[in-house]
Protein backbone atom coordinates (compact mmCIF):
# COMPACT_ATOMS: atom_id res chain seq x y z
CA UNK A 1 0.00 0.00 0.00
CA UNK A 2 1.30 3.23 -0.91
CA UNK A 3 2.23 5.67 2.15
CA UNK A 4 0.06 8.75 2.32
CA UNK A 5 3.18 10.86 2.65
CA UNK A 6 4.18 9.67 -0.96
CA UNK A 7 0.81 10.51 -2.29
CA UNK A 8 1.66 14.30 -3.10
CA UNK A 9 4.13 13.61 -4.96
CA UNK A 10 3.28 10.69 -6.93
CA UNK A 11 -0.37 12.82 -8.22
CA UNK A 12 2.68 15.89 -8.75
CA UNK A 13 4.39 13.36 -10.90
CA UNK A 14 1.49 11.86 -13.06
CA UNK A 15 0.54 15.30 -13.64
CA UNK A 16 3.89 16.14 -15.38
CA UNK A 17 3.77 13.22 -17.70
CA UNK A 18 -0.06 13.84 -18.84
CA UNK A 19 0.04 15.58 -22.61
CA UNK A 20 -0.44 19.17 -22.58
CA UNK A 21 -3.23 20.64 -24.13
CA UNK A 22 -2.53 23.24 -27.01
CA UNK A 23 -4.00 26.90 -25.82
CA UNK A 24 -5.50 27.69 -28.83
CA UNK A 25 -4.03 30.78 -30.03
CA UNK A 26 -6.72 33.75 -30.29
CA UNK A 27 -5.99 35.88 -33.84
CA UNK A 28 -6.36 39.92 -32.31
CA UNK A 29 -6.98 41.24 -36.32
CA UNK A 30 -9.80 38.56 -36.96
CA UNK A 31 -11.13 39.09 -33.61
CA UNK A 32 -10.97 43.18 -33.84
CA UNK A 33 -13.41 42.54 -37.58
CA UNK A 34 -15.71 40.49 -35.27
CA UNK A 35 -16.17 42.99 -32.69
CA UNK A 36 -16.75 45.37 -35.71
CA UNK A 37 -19.31 43.27 -37.50
CA UNK A 38 -21.13 42.81 -34.06
CA UNK A 39 -20.83 46.50 -32.92
CA UNK A 40 -19.29 45.55 -29.67
CA UNK A 41 -17.56 49.14 -29.59
CA UNK A 42 -15.70 48.23 -26.47
CA UNK A 43 -14.35 45.45 -27.43
CA UNK A 44 -12.93 47.04 -30.93
CA UNK A 45 -11.42 49.56 -28.44
CA UNK A 46 -9.99 46.84 -26.27
CA UNK A 47 -8.64 44.86 -28.89
CA UNK A 48 -7.61 48.25 -30.67
CA UNK A 49 -5.11 48.77 -27.49
CA UNK A 50 -4.50 45.51 -27.27
CA UNK A 51 -2.24 45.82 -31.17
CA UNK A 52 -5.16 44.37 -33.31
CA UNK A 53 -4.55 46.24 -36.73
CA UNK A 54 -6.35 48.62 -37.93
CA UNK A 55 -6.58 48.00 -40.99
CA UNK A 56 -6.19 44.21 -41.49
CA UNK A 57 -8.64 42.50 -43.52
CA UNK A 58 -11.08 39.22 -43.51
CA UNK A 59 -10.89 36.41 -46.46
CA UNK A 60 -13.43 38.53 -47.87
CA UNK A 61 -10.80 42.15 -47.46
CA UNK A 62 -12.95 43.69 -45.68
CA UNK A 63 -11.69 45.71 -43.10
CA UNK A 64 -13.05 46.22 -39.60
CA UNK A 65 -14.20 49.43 -40.67
CA UNK A 66 -15.76 48.08 -43.49
CA UNK A 67 -17.17 45.48 -41.44
CA UNK A 68 -19.31 47.77 -38.82
CA UNK A 69 -20.10 49.82 -41.49
CA UNK A 70 -22.35 47.00 -42.90
CA UNK A 71 -24.23 46.67 -39.93
CA UNK A 72 -24.50 50.42 -39.18
CA UNK A 73 -22.98 49.70 -35.92
CA UNK A 74 -22.28 53.64 -35.43
CA UNK A 75 -20.04 53.34 -32.34
CA UNK A 76 -17.78 51.66 -33.17
CA UNK A 77 -17.71 52.65 -36.62
CA UNK A 78 -16.60 56.18 -34.70
CA UNK A 79 -14.11 54.55 -32.75
CA UNK A 80 -12.53 52.80 -35.41
CA UNK A 81 -12.57 55.72 -37.14
CA UNK A 82 -10.93 58.28 -35.16
CA UNK A 83 -8.39 55.73 -34.36
CA UNK A 84 -7.37 56.36 -38.23
CA UNK A 85 -9.21 53.43 -39.84
CA UNK A 86 -8.85 53.92 -43.77
CA UNK A 87 -12.28 54.77 -44.89
CA UNK A 88 -11.65 54.67 -48.74
CA UNK A 89 -10.46 50.63 -48.13
CA UNK A 90 -12.23 48.02 -50.56
CA UNK A 91 -12.82 45.06 -50.09
CA UNK A 92 -13.20 42.41 -53.16
CA UNK A 93 -16.05 43.67 -54.09
CA UNK A 94 -15.10 46.81 -54.44
CA UNK A 95 -16.51 48.43 -51.60
CA UNK A 96 -15.65 50.80 -48.89
CA UNK A 97 -16.61 52.27 -45.81
CA UNK A 98 -17.37 55.28 -47.75
CA UNK A 99 -19.34 54.15 -51.04
CA UNK A 100 -21.16 51.49 -48.56
CA UNK A 101 -22.33 53.81 -46.62
CA UNK A 102 -23.75 55.78 -49.12
CA UNK A 103 -25.42 52.94 -50.85
CA UNK A 104 -26.77 51.93 -47.93
CA UNK A 105 -27.93 55.47 -46.45
CA UNK A 106 -26.13 54.90 -42.94
CA UNK A 107 -25.80 58.95 -42.76
CA UNK A 108 -23.99 58.87 -39.62
CA UNK A 109 -21.52 56.57 -41.14
CA UNK A 110 -20.86 58.42 -43.61
CA UNK A 111 -20.52 62.01 -42.19
CA UNK A 112 -17.52 60.64 -40.42
CA UNK A 113 -16.42 59.02 -43.28
CA UNK A 114 -16.64 62.37 -45.59
CA UNK A 115 -15.16 64.08 -42.73
CA UNK A 116 -11.65 61.69 -42.41
CA UNK A 117 -11.30 61.90 -46.37
CA UNK A 118 -13.36 60.27 -48.34
CA UNK A 119 -12.63 59.79 -51.51
CA UNK A 120 -15.58 61.61 -54.39
CA UNK A 121 -14.09 60.19 -57.37
CA UNK A 122 -13.90 56.42 -55.64
CA UNK A 123 -16.47 54.11 -57.76
CA UNK A 124 -18.06 51.11 -56.63
CA UNK A 125 -17.86 47.85 -58.68
CA UNK A 126 -21.09 49.48 -60.98
CA UNK A 127 -18.48 52.09 -61.61
CA UNK A 128 -20.94 54.38 -59.87
CA UNK A 129 -20.08 56.74 -57.02
CA UNK A 130 -21.76 57.04 -53.58
CA UNK A 131 -24.45 58.99 -54.99
CA UNK A 132 -25.75 57.21 -57.85
CA UNK A 133 -26.79 54.22 -55.47
CA UNK A 134 -27.99 56.60 -52.78
CA UNK A 135 -30.44 58.38 -55.54
CA UNK A 136 -31.20 54.63 -56.72
CA UNK A 137 -32.54 53.97 -53.53
CA UNK A 138 -34.11 57.18 -52.27
CA UNK A 139 -31.84 57.83 -49.48
CA UNK A 140 -32.98 61.54 -49.52
CA UNK A 141 -31.05 62.39 -46.20
CA UNK A 142 -27.66 60.76 -47.66
CA UNK A 143 -28.51 62.55 -50.98
CA UNK A 144 -28.58 65.66 -49.21
CA UNK A 145 -25.14 65.11 -47.43
CA UNK A 146 -23.29 63.91 -50.88
CA UNK A 147 -24.93 67.04 -52.69
CA UNK A 148 -23.08 69.35 -50.16
CA UNK A 149 -19.91 67.95 -51.09
CA UNK A 150 -17.90 68.46 -54.58
CA UNK A 151 -19.00 64.98 -55.37
CA UNK A 152 -19.95 64.57 -59.09
CA UNK A 153 -23.42 64.55 -59.23
CA UNK A 154 -23.90 64.09 -63.91
CA UNK A 155 -20.91 61.10 -63.15
CA UNK A 156 -21.81 58.23 -65.83
CA UNK A 157 -21.61 54.70 -64.59
CA UNK A 158 -20.45 51.50 -66.44
CA UNK A 159 -24.44 51.22 -67.33
CA UNK A 160 -24.68 54.34 -68.88
CA UNK A 161 -26.74 55.75 -66.14
CA UNK A 162 -26.15 59.28 -64.32
CA UNK A 163 -28.04 59.52 -61.15
CA UNK A 164 -31.13 60.81 -62.33
CA UNK A 165 -31.59 58.22 -64.64
CA UNK A 166 -31.45 55.81 -62.10
CA UNK A 167 -34.22 57.48 -59.97
CA UNK A 168 -36.24 57.25 -63.77
CA UNK A 169 -35.07 53.77 -64.17
CA UNK A 170 -34.73 51.99 -60.98
CA UNK A 171 -37.36 53.97 -58.14
CA UNK A 172 -40.60 53.03 -57.48
CA UNK A 173 -42.01 56.86 -58.59
CA UNK A 174 -42.95 57.32 -54.82
CA UNK A 175 -42.22 60.59 -52.62
CA UNK A 176 -38.72 59.22 -51.62
CA UNK A 177 -37.89 59.50 -55.21
CA UNK A 178 -39.50 62.12 -56.12
CA UNK A 179 -37.77 64.02 -53.27
CA UNK A 180 -34.45 63.09 -54.55
CA UNK A 181 -35.41 64.06 -58.19
CA UNK A 182 -35.90 67.43 -56.65
CA UNK A 183 -32.73 67.72 -54.85
CA UNK A 184 -30.80 66.58 -57.97
CA UNK A 185 -32.62 69.16 -59.95
CA UNK A 186 -32.03 71.83 -57.36
CA UNK A 187 -28.32 71.07 -57.33
CA UNK A 188 -28.09 71.34 -61.09
CA UNK A 189 -28.57 68.37 -62.50
CA UNK A 190 -28.28 67.94 -66.44
CA UNK A 191 -31.90 66.72 -67.08
CA UNK A 192 -31.58 65.39 -70.50
CA UNK A 193 -28.68 63.16 -70.48
CA UNK A 194 -29.62 60.10 -72.09
CA UNK A 195 -28.67 56.32 -71.33
CA UNK A 196 -27.19 54.64 -74.19
CA UNK A 197 -30.19 54.20 -76.07
CA UNK A 198 -30.86 57.96 -75.94
CA UNK A 199 -33.45 57.94 -73.68
CA UNK A 200 -34.13 60.91 -70.81
CA UNK A 201 -35.10 60.67 -67.46
CA UNK A 202 -38.11 62.08 -68.43
CA UNK A 203 -39.16 59.27 -71.01
CA UNK A 204 -38.31 56.66 -68.38
CA UNK A 205 -40.11 58.09 -65.94
CA UNK A 206 -43.46 58.53 -68.74
CA UNK A 207 -42.94 55.12 -69.64
CA UNK A 208 -43.01 53.60 -66.06
CA UNK A 209 -45.99 55.96 -65.37
CA UNK A 210 -44.24 58.01 -62.71
CA UNK A 211 -46.41 60.91 -63.02
CA UNK A 212 -45.37 62.75 -60.01
CA UNK A 213 -41.86 62.44 -61.18
CA UNK A 214 -42.44 63.66 -65.23
CA UNK A 215 -44.04 66.31 -64.18
CA UNK A 216 -41.66 67.73 -61.69
CA UNK A 217 -39.23 66.79 -64.27
CA UNK A 218 -41.26 68.40 -67.03
CA UNK A 219 -41.60 71.64 -65.29
CA UNK A 220 -37.92 71.98 -64.53
CA UNK A 221 -37.03 72.00 -68.77
CA UNK A 222 -36.80 68.22 -69.15
CA UNK A 223 -37.36 66.61 -72.38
Amino acid sequence: MIARRALPGLLAAAALLRPRLAVPQVDPDAALIAAARQGDAREVRRLLDAGARLNARDPSGATALLAATAGNHLEAAQVLIEAGADVNAKNDIQDSPYLLAGASGFTEILRLTLARGADLKSLNRFGGTALIPACERGHVETVRVLLATAIDIDHVNNLGWTCLLEVAILGDGGPRHVEVARLLIAAGAKLNLPDRGRVTALAHARRRGHVELANLLAAAGAR
